[in-house]
């Protein structure tokens, strides 16, 4: 049993390295992957199976911010990072910038075990009150992001076209809806538009980590920040990463630094609690905690021990991984044609795209990327196009 933890675990940190740092190959992706060969992996204890999906996921949280600050090709947890993050490029400091946001993993570790015992014994007895005020809740925050907005009239727009536009893609039958859909607004959109700028990358350099320092301030105001918000996005449907780290950073003010820093730490929490939360409430949040969900029939305290076990090493793993592939990134980023690279990994996605969803996904894609472009440009901010998620989750928790 044990060899088999062994290589559930190393092989989940190289799918989770594979998915991290491939623009648009998700981890949902492999699950689903995984999970329609269930059957023929029957003679697999399926514990093990559910280790791969942690370390895989887990990993992915790690490693995700190398394309989003290196490449401006993020996903829906990581697009934040790119207006700090290719500002830190432009100097030729992103390999700073990607230690940041593991030092935030880091610490979202030690977040995850404070927290795990608050979500398996408090969690169950608050959530079926909460339910009914979800959809409120989303309301609040979505009303506050857009408000939040100079040219708020703006904002709204494209918070109720992406929503509109998620409606469809869910309630039509489009293949796997979230992929065009996501890929669309986070990914190509951000694609095109740095093959329109003609970017052009300064030589990076590599700092030694001892360098790369937080203060003690950065480090309490971090923490606090994703200690607040990130345990909400945990189990709260719509609200991702990205709204988490708004609302901490409004909380408790963060400089850019610390703001790469909380990032880092909340995609790492909402992840590793998500698999708490199966535990706790039988709730999924994440792509990934559906598959144990649907892996495990029936996830056990000493499941949970295992979980956390594997979180804790995947993560220093990652940590360790994310470092070397962050310094081979920065070594030869500007030997490789930014523009070239930009069109194979649009041609790449819309390859997916074709192959997992079906023609109906190729027009929401073509939709999303077409209003994820035009955000963009007309600066306002790209949390507005999670409206996306959050219209169709209000409307199914009110009607």
């Amino acid at each position: 049993m044990f060899l088999y933890f062994i290589i559930a675990l190393a092989v989940g940190i190289l799918a989770g390295t594979f998915t991290g740092l491939i623009p648009g190959i998700h981890i949902n992706l492999v699950s689903l992957i995984l999970l329609s060969f269930l059957e023929s992996l029957s003679n697999i204890p399926s514990i093990i199976l559910a280790i791969f999906i942690v370390s895989m996921a887990i990993t992915h949280t790690f490693l995700d911010f190398i394309p989003s600050i290196f490449l401006g090709a993020p996903e829906e947890d990581s697009f934040l990072s790119i207006l700090p993050g290719h500002q830190m490029l432009k100097k030729g400091e992103a390999h700073n910038a990607i230690i940041l946001t593991l030092y935030g993993s880091i610490i979202g570790l030690i977040i995850i075990l404070i927290f795990t015992p608050v979500f398996i014994y408090l969690l169950p007895l608050i959530f079926e009150t909460s339910k009914k005020i979800i959809p409120f809740v989303l309301i609040f925050v979505s009303i506050y992001l857009i408000l939040r907005e100079k040219k708020f009239h703006l904002a709204l727009i494209i918070f109720l076209l992406a929503g509109f536009l998620g409606y469809l893609a869910l309630n039509s039958p489009v293949k796997e809806p979230l992929l065009p859909l996501l890929t669309g607004l986070f990914g190509s959109s951000a694609l095109i538009i740095s093959l329109k700028n003609k970017i052009q990358i300064p030589k990076q350099k590599i700092t030694k980590l001892k360098e790369i320092k937080i203060t003690k301030k950065e480090i309490k105001n971090v923490s606090l920040g994703a200690m607040i918000s990130a345990p909400l996005s945990s189990f709260l449907p719509g609200i991702g990463a990205g709204h988490a780290a708004v609302i901490g950073s409004e909380i408790i003010p963060q400089t850019n630094r610390g703001f790469l820093t909380m990032l880092g730490a909340i995609n790492t929490i909402v992840m590793g609690l998500s698999f708490i939360t199966v535990f706790s409430i039988g709730r999924t949040r994440t792509g990934a905690a559906l598959a144990v969900k649907q892996i495990l029939s029936e996830i056990t305290l000493s499941n949970v021990y295992l979980i956390l076990t594997t979180i804790i090493i995947s993560g220093i793993l990652s940590f360790l991984i994310a470092i070397k592939i962050s310094k081979i990134f920065s070594k030869n980023i500007t030997k490789i044609s930014y523009s070239k690279l930009s069109l194979t990994i649009i041609l790449l996605l819309t390859t997916l795209i074709t192959i997992f969803s079906n023609p109906l996904g190729l027009l929401v894609f073509a939709t999303a990327t077409s209003l994820g472009i035009f955000t963009i440009l007309s600066g306002a901010r790209r949390i507005n196009l999670m409206g996306a998620l959050l219209v169709p989750t209000i409307l199914f928790y009110l009607f």
